[in-house]
């Protein structure tokens, strides 16, 4: 339902993967970071082949990213796999690569679903990525399926992303400007959205706390790292249709939130109030 309003929402200026500056990208650049060390790492050991999984990859902006990085560090064969259970989605991630004529990168995308039945051999893809709400919209009793199948086919690294139990409210699929009334029930772990232009949308919405996210993964990886994305940031971010200028782009608070984040991103009073929690799993 939401189609392109979603890319725009999700990931801003899709012809600028590299150009974390919108609004809601303080997370991003923070994943980012994690994954394009994870690249030059592998680069840096003198591989010249990468395969790289994107399950629930939407617009296909995050598959994009990487792949390209990738060539631009060497690799000579990269083999990028997408899917979405949205057609909607993978019509828009299809439609991006119009302009990549290159036969260093295989990308494909398929409209799949996640919980589906096992389609890749074990440890198959170098990197997987499952981000931004993906395990959000799954019922719990197949979070551990999910987990265990992410896990099975990743070879070098997963990073996975879910929204925080103590994070601020969001709406997933549009800005919260285009709601008029929203309900989290974490008890049915259901969301119920009644939008400005008279849709209606519900959708499974279960909130995750660390120890929980921690305990889905941990039992079939060799090492798992958490850090919380955002404790800080959205909280504090200046709005243009409230705060005055002079609140805008102060380098020396900027610079203090930063030190804020990465002091307290890992402490368990506070990663469960980020916007979303980050692992990091290595096989």
């Amino acid at each position: 339902m939401a189609g392109t309003d979603y890319l725009r929402y999700a990931d801003g200026d899709a012809s600028r993967l590299f150009d974390f500056t919108s609004q809601y990208s303080f997370a991003d650049r923070d994943i980012w970071r994690r994954i394009d060390a994870t690249l030059m790492r592998l680069a840096a050991s003198g591989r010249r082949t990468l395969s790289i999984l994107d399950a629930g990859c939407g617009p296909g902006t995050w598959l994009r990213r990487t792949a390209l990085r990738a060539r631009e560090l060497g690799f000579e064969r990269i083999n990028a796999f997408g899917f979405d259970i949205s057609p909607a989605m993978i019509a828009l991630a299809k439609s991006s690569l119009a302009g990549l004529d290159d036969l260093t990168i295989r990308m494909h995308f398929l409209v799949r679903d996640v919980t589906a039945a096992p389609a890749f051999t074990d440890q198959e893809f170098d990197l997987c990525l499952c981000l931004y709400g993906v395990l959000n919209h799954l019922p719990v009793t197949v979070h551990d399926q999910v987990a265990q199948e992410l896990a099975r086919v990743t070879q070098d690294t997963l990073f996975v992303t879910v929204r925080a139990a103590g994070s601020l409210p969001t709406i997933y699929v549009d800005s919260l400007d285009h709601a008029r009334n929203f309900q989290q029930d974490n008890e049915s772990d259901r969301m119920e959205i009644d939008m400005l232009n008279g849709e209606h949308i519900g959708f499974t919405s279960h909130l995750f706390t660390s120890i929980e996210l921690d305990g889905l993964f941990r039992p079939h990886l060799r090492q798992a790292s958490l850090v919380g994305l955002d404790v800080f940031h959205s909280r504090f971010a200046t709005d243009r249709r409230w705060n005055p200028a002079r609140f805008e782009g102060e380098a020396e608070f900027v610079s203090d939130l930063e030190q804020l984040e990465q002091r307290y991103a890992c402490d368990p009073h506070f990663i469960d109030r980020a916007a979303h929690i980050l692992l990091v799993g290595e096989r």
